[in-house]
């Protein structure tokens, strides 16, 4: 190697940086004691700018696009500089390329659950996570207030920091939200906006701003879950008998699987129970007995009380006792038709009762034989 290759060598003349980790966002060019040759070659890509620094001042930004450093292009590095040796001496500086792109796919999650109060379930505690998309929207912010010295400032290094304010804006967008908590899904898009707004002026101050938040889910804890689960099938169910039955079904066809001992002692009492439930849901339907007449008053003092009486084999009455003189007449009534009255403990006999054995005309014996 030459003397000229090797102070050659010395000399940076192009500055550039291709990210190939997808989560950079601050990257320092690796000046390792060189020094950057007046006329090089500064690449600044789509999607990134690049920061001059002077002994921890920033300098100049350049945006995207090729450029030839030259004391034109750096007015305030000239400034700071002097260029005492010349316009073409080299010169040193830090160079600090920031990604300005969306970083997306950034999870975020509550480690605890948020509680809030639910109009109709009370106080409930919501666990919520999804993903946001991070972006730089002034690189000299980031550097000054989050990136320091650092060479290479990744998105894990501020995920935490970003966890920890999006946490805090979600459980007061929950609460705030006033929204029952089985709607907070169909709500879920319009939450995230708000949140996405609220993050980004919260985060102003470090030249970050959060363009695309997402709420993937909103649950509650499994002990309540399992709950609404129980409740969900009671609706779906419907009847409950019906519901009470098929368990029972179930479980005969449990314990047919575990032959022997408590198994068989449970199927057994089990169908037994079953089978009369079966029986009495599937034997055809008895006619309902007849609507007995509604309660009248009870009668008038005084007033003599209608009969009922027993003429072949079905009931008769209520029969007057005016009218009972026309039942004898015509035959219906006789000595040995049953009746009965209101206070009478059971059907008798017309000829045992003394007020109606007036109504029997008396009548002779047969005659004595005839010699």
């Amino acid at each position: 190697m030459g003397l000229f290759d090797k102070v050659r060598g010395q000399f940076i003349d192009i500055v550039e940086f291709l990210d190939d980790s997808r989560d950079t966002l601050v990257w320092r060019f690796p000046r390792q004691g060189n020094e950057i040759k007046m006329n090089a070659q500064l690449v600044v890509r789509e999607g990134q700018v690049a920061i001059f620094e002077n002994e921890g001042q920033i300098a100049d930004v350049f945006a995207p696009g090729t450029y030839t450093l030259e004391t034109k292009n750096l007015p305030i590095l000239s400034t700071l500089k002097g260029w005492k040796y010349g316009f073409n001496s080299p010169f040193k500086a830090e160079v600090y390329f920031v990604g300005m792109r969306q970083y997306t796919d950034l999870k975020w999650g509550t480690q605890n659950p948020v509680t809030v109060r639910d109009a109709e379930f009370g106080m409930v505690r919501l666990r919520a996570f999804g993903t946001y998309a991070l972006q730089v929207t002034d690189a000299a912010k980031l550097l000054r207030q989050l990136v320091g010295t650092d060479p290479q400032f990744r998105t894990d290094e501020v995920s935490e920091f970003l966890r920890q304010n999006i946490v805090s804006q979600v459980g007061t967008a929950l609460a705030n939200s006033n929204l029952p908590m089985l709607d907070l899904a169909a709500n879920q898009q319009t939450i995230a906006a708000t949140l996405a707004g609220t993050l980004t002026t919260n985060l102003a101050d470090f030249g970050i701003s959060i363009p695309r938040f997402i709420i993937e889910n909103i649950s509650l804890p499994p002990e309540v879950e399992e709950a609404l689960d129980k409740r969900t099938q009671m609706g779906v169910l419907g009847n409950l008998d019906q519901y009470a039955k098929f368990q029972a079904a179930e479980a005969i066809g449990d314990a047919a699987n575990n032959p022997g001992g408590a198994g068989e002692g449970l199927g057994l009492g089990v169908g037994m129970a079953l089978g009369r439930q079966m029986a009495d849901s599937l034997a055809p339907q008895q006619a309902a007995p007849a609507a007995q007449p509604a309660a009248g008053p009870p009668p008038v003092p005084g007033a003599a009380q209608p009969w009922f009486l027993a003429i072949g084999g079905a009931q008769v009455g209520p029969v007057s006792a005016a009218d009972l003189p026309g039942r004898v007449a015509a035959g219906e009534l006789t000595p040995t038709t049953l009746v009965w009255q209101q206070g009478m403990g059971a059907w008798t006999a017309a000829s045992e009762l003394p007020e109606l054995q007036g109504l029997f005309a008396a009548t002779p014996p047969p005659l004595p034989p005839q010699a």
